[in-house]
C-alpha cells in the first residue's frame, strides 16, 4: 500500500524525533494494534499521518498513567468515535477520567517526597 497523495506522512524515525519515543517503542504500538500505520511504502516502510501523530501523543500521555494497553485501545476508541449516541461511552470515560486524576495525584505526592528528599540532601552539603 502506497502513502495516499497530498497527504502530510512521515516515516517512524521522524515520527520517533518528533514525539521523543523510541522506534522499538512505536514498533510495539503497532504490533500491539494502538498505533497501526496509516500506510507502507512498496518497500515495506511504515508510513504515518498526523492524526498518527496525535493519537501517539495521546498514547504517551496515558502511558505514565498506568492504563494498560486495553484501557488505551478502549479510550482511543472512544475518542475517535462521533459525539452522538455516547452515553456509554461517557460513562466509561467518567471513569477512565477518575483513574488518570487518582494517579496524577500519586504522582504529585511521589514528586513532594522527591522534593524534600532533595532539599534535605541538600542541606546534609
Amino acid at each position: 500500500m502506497t502513502p495516499r497523495t497530498g497527504t502530510s506522512t512521515m516515516h517512524i524515525g521522524e515520527l520517533a524525533e518528533r514525539t521523543g519515543l523510541s522506534l522499538r517503542t512505536i514498533r510495539h504500538y503497532d504490533d500491539v494494534g494502538l498505533l497501526p500505520a496509516t500506510a507502507r511504502t512498496d518497500g515495506g516502510f511504515r508510513v504515518y499521518s498526523e492524526d498518527d501523530f496525535e493519537r501517539l501523543m495521546v498514547i504517551k500521555q496515558m502511558k505514565p498513567l498506568g492504563f494498560s494497553l486495553e484501557e488505551m485501545a478502549e479510550i482511543l476508541e472512544i475518542l475517535s468515535t462521533s459525539p452522538a449516541g455516547q452515553d456509554d461511552n461517557q460513562a466509561k470515560l467518567a471513569g477512565f477520567l477518575e483513574k488518570a486524576v487518582a494517579e496524577r495525584a500519586k504522582m504529585a505526592r511521589n514528586l513532594a517526597q522527591a522534593d524534600e528528599l532533595i532539599e534535605r540532601l541538600g542541606r546534609q552539603r
